[in-house]
């Protein structure tokens, strides 16, 4: 089950420097290293342990592992040797080449490199096997510690390591990546800009080559030019293709980074080159402008020094920006600060980050071909008020990610197909309900709904107050999600069910009636009967009239009123305290529980007994309650059953609940001033959950 989110606020991006410590015992880096140091012992992470279940969770070791600390692999291990760059990152036997490309683009950018791979740590005199990284994951920045016992076969690390084989920080970083996401087997199969976002915060892009805009070029090199990081690759029609060399030295479905894009002076004219590193650090383009082709006779020394351009098999060449084209399907761009990618001036957007979640029968109402469930997503409002400079409309970007379905891969968990609609807002507050979404088409949308961690894209909208509505592609389906925002100018985002209200009527007295309707006088028969001369009944005696009344009923579906639910009733009815309800008393409630019938049948669309979760909100709503999605999803987690049906005693003894709960918050607030610092909402979910 996803995380429920109290408060759904919008929030401000977050910021490296206070990045969190998550070792389970609480203690951060340096602390731990210190208490290692004064015990004289190596850290030995309990978190991650050098075992089996932290390399696989699906399958046995192909082979047996030994887990070594560098010091017994090497004479003289290094942290970073000569400075970390692209070539230290060649890949191992796990399929995980879209993190070693993003850590390749990493390298280029010194100062997000030290944010991520922290450069006071390393194998000298204060050395106590244990080093730390940061990654950024959901709008937080958060610091890994790992002990520093590496997976080896036959005395060689198995997976990442670097062309230096006494240089460790690479493969560190992997086992702290891994850790993050549960196991190294968690790292099978991703895409680079996952990991590029989890190394820098920013915010990411993705380019179709084959139908990319004109200015490509001049995107990759203002984005490069930018340090932001790019990857690239080559799509697979089938499994069978997955890592098949084409003719030219390329790898399909393989994960490369782009390093570099220059013009060069070539026989009178200008070339557009681009270069590309493989991961494997080896396999390499072998076409026009590869390492030892002719082309490169015709370039000048100083040109080929500028390029840094050298024959060798370290897995980096230049090809030609055509034949680049021609060559790989897509482009991943993250955007580090992020900067626009269409005009030459370099600016600061504006963030804003909203948590949520999809919950089963309550918001997880899947994308606009479920007109039914659609309207129960969580909603965004977004206010566009400021247009671009110069421009008559408001640029932003959208990025839905859904939260942690790498690290529950070993419980079965895979990406969900996820995506989002944008509708102009009809001007009124409130969450929106079915009938706007049956005759209003969207404004903008998700270019796709995909089984990617994050679905982005940019748009420009008129100013205006829109709806943004982030969806699964089926309904049911229960996942975290974050959604970030990025506007050229400022712009308001708000939850719109984010206040709870609470209209009932004031609370009716028994009065006697001039004349008994026949239902009344069949009532008092029964009371008669039960409770004797008095006219009083208990909880237990009430139980027997209200299941006696009920079950008569026959166009819902009943089980047995509970004892509990009924104690409920006389302390929402009972005027005298003294435990019972007197006919009058229960007259009332027989008139509001008509009311709740009524409501009942209204929103039982099928006319199957019983009511659909998703129907709640607006049920409870026609009650006097307006909640919000934390309230709501607590509440359909309580009452609905396994096929998100809610029969009639659980609609009841919820709105009964409901109601004590707003009689017993309105008293204490008339009674004493201070208790108003708890809102409604916080009492409805400490009653709710007694």
């Amino acid at each position: 089950m996803p995380y429920l989110y109290r408060d759904s606020k919008p929030r401000p991006a977050a910021h490296p420097g206070g990045a969190r410590a998550t070792h389970s015992s609480g203690k951060g880096y340096e602390e731990l290293k210190r208490e290692c140091l004064r015990r004289g012992v190596l850290f030995e992470d309990s978190d991650f342990p050098a075992c089996n279940s932290s390399l696989f969770f699906s399958e046995n070791p192909p082979i047996p592992f030994v887990w070594k600390r560098p010091g017994d692999i090497v004479k003289d291990p290094k942290f970073i040797l000569s400075g970390a760059t692209r070539t230290d990152i060649c890949q191992g036997d796990l399929g995980d080449c879209w993190l070693l490309a993003a850590i390749a683009s990493l390298t280029l950018n010194e100062k997000t490199l030290a944010r991520v791979v922290p450069l006071d740590q390393n194998f000298g005199p204060d050395y106590a096997g244990i080093f730390h990284f940061q990654f950024w994951q959901h709008n937080e920045w958060l610091d890994v510690v790992i002990d520093d016992r590496l997976p080896t076969f036959k005395g060689r690390l198995v997976f990442l390591h670097s062309a230096e084989l006494n240089e460790f920080w690479s493969a560190l970083l992997e086992k702290a990546y891994a850790k993050l996401n549960g196991s190294y087997e968690s790292l099978k199969g991703g895409s680079t800009i996952e990991a590029m976002e989890d190394f820098t915060g920013g915010i990411g892009e993705m380019y179709d080559v084959k139908a990319a805009p004109d200015n490509f070029y001049e995107i990759l090199e203002k984005a490069l030019k930018r340090c932001s990081m790019v990857g690239c690759s080559i799509d697979t029609s089938s499994a069978a293709e997955s890592e098949a060399r084409t003719p030219f030295g390329l790898v399909k479905g393989h994960a490369y980074s782009v390093t570099g894009i220059e013009e060069v002076s070539y026989r009178g004219r200008q070339v557009q080159l681009i270069r590309i590193r493989n991961p494997w650090g080896q396999v390499e383009w072998n076409g026009p402008w590869s390492d030892n082709s002719p082309e490169w006779r015709s370039v000048s020394p100083s040109e080929q020094r500028r390029l840094s351009q050298a024959a060798r098999d370290d897995g980096e060449f230049w090809m030609k920006f055509e034949d680049f084209k021609v060559h790989f399907d897509k482009v991943e761009i993250c955007n580090l600060t992020p900067d626009a990618l269409e005009d030459s001036t370099a600016h600061k957007w504006e963030v804003t980050i909203h948590q949520g979640s999809w919950v089963r029968g309550a918001t997880a109402g899947g994308c606009r071909n479920f007109l039914e469930t659609f309207w129960t997503n969580p909603q965004i409002k977004l206010h566009l008020t400021e247009k671009d400079d110069g421009q008559d409309d408001c640029t932003f970007i959208a990025a839905l990610m859904q939260k942690g379905r790498r690290k529950l891969k070993k419980l079965g968990a895979e990406m969900l197909t996820i995506g989002y609609s944008i509708y102009e807002s009809p001007g009124r507050d409130g969450h929106l309900g079915k009938d706007f979404f049956r005759y209003h088409p969207s404004k903008a949308r998700s270019k796709t709904y995909i089984n990617l961690r994050e679905v982005s894209h940019r748009f420009k909208l008129p100013p205006g107050d829109y709806i943004l509505i982030p969806t699964t592609f089926e309904p049911h389906q229960e996942a975290d999600f974050c959604l970030r925002i990025f506007s050229e100018k400022k712009a308001i985002t708000e939850d719109l069910d984010e206040n709870v209200a609470i209209d009932l009527p004031e609370p009716l007295h028994p009065t006697p009636s001039p004349q008994e309707t026949e239902e009344e006088k069949q009532f008092r028969a029964l009371f008669e009967q039960i409770s004797g001369k008095d006219m009083e009944i208990s909880a237990e005696e009430l139980e027997y009239v209200l299941n006696a009344v009920l079950k008569k009923t026959k166009n819902i579906k009943f089980k047995n009123l509970s004892l509990i639910s009924c104690r409920n009733i006389i302390s929402l009815m009972d005027t005298s305290g003294n435990g019972k309800l007197e006919f009058s008393e229960f007259k009332i409630f027989w008139d509001k529980m008509k009311k709740w019938i009524s409501i009942f049948l209204q929103f039982d669309f099928d006319k199957s007994g019983s009511m659909s979760s998703y129907e709640l909100r607006g049920a409870l709503k026609a009650a006097g309650y307006q909640l919000n999605n934390y309230l709501l999803q607590l509440i359909v987690l309580r009452y609905s059953d396994e096929q998100f049906q809610i029969e009639f005693d659980d609609f009841l003894n919820c709105l009964i609940r409901l109601e004590n709960a707003s009689r017993v918050f309105q008293a204490l607030s008339a009674k004493n001033k201070e208790f108003v610092n708890l809102n409604i909402g916080e009492f409805i979910n400490l009653a709710m959950n007694i």
